[in-house]
């Protein structure tokens, strides 16, 4: 595990975002939560990689919902470092060129609703933006 950044492409942002009515839904009648992490719009990734980061835990963190902080760390934070992360993964499945490992998130997770602007900064990657949108779904 001590040369993991062999193994690794580079950094980005990725949104693990959950419809939580449908995920209390899901746990109450217990269901997995998988449907309630995988619709079509859900996991926006970017804005783009970043190769070029020596120590990827020493990084400014930051989630902002309609301009208002609501989460704030640094990935110093984190519970598990990646080097552990990708040593545990590789252990339980193969890992392929292009796979994407997303870590998790500091406390301070909320809820989203139509017309919230999403603006989440990792330190020197940048800031992923995403507008929150209700989309009408029609019978088949």
């Amino acid at each position: 595990a001590t040369n993991y950044n062999k193994y690794i492409l580079g950094y980005t942002i990725f949104l693990d975002i959950t419809a939580r009515i449908m995920q209390k839904n899901d746990r109450e009648i217990n269901l997995p939560w998988y449907r309630s992490k995988n619709f079509d719009t859900f996991g926006p990734i970017g804005p783009e990689i970043v190769a070029d980061i020596k120590d990827p835990h020493e990084l400014k963190i930051e989630l902002k919902i309609n301009g208002k902080i609501k989460q704030s760390s640094n990935t110093k934070h984190m519970i598990f470092k990646i080097p552990k992360i990708i040593e545990y993964i590789s252990n339980h499945l193969t890992l392929e060129p292009g796979d994407i490992i997303a870590t998790g998130t500091p406390e301070g997770v909320g809820s989203i609703h139509p017309g919230d602007l999403i603006e989440a900064s990792i330190e020197k990657i940048g800031t992923l933006r995403n507008m929150v949108i209700l989309e009408e779904t029609k019978d088949p």
